[in-house]
């Protein structure tokens, strides 16, 4: 895995960062994420990721109340 990826399957797996924001600096969809996790994680560790995020309000924009999306890893 390069740096990229990394940091793509470390926001996807984090519940507060929306799906938008990861297309956003990475220009990768949300189906391209779930290619990434898919082929990077344990079989066990996409599935708890997927049954996690299905349906959760935070991980889409649109249906989330924070418009705005900062990295831990960010400076502030």
């Amino acid at each position: 895995m390069n740096n990229i990826t990394d940091r793509i399957i470390e926001m996807a797996w984090e519940d507060r960062t929306p799906f938008e924001a990861i297309e956003y600096q990475f220009g990768v969809k949300e189906n391209e994420v779930r290619k990434i996790m898919r082929k990077n994680l344990k079989r066990s560790s996409f599935e708890l990721w997927r049954k996690r995020v299905k349906g959760k309000k935070t991980k889409h924009k649109s249906t989330s109340v924070s418009t705005r999306f900062k990295s831990k890893n960010q400076r502030t």
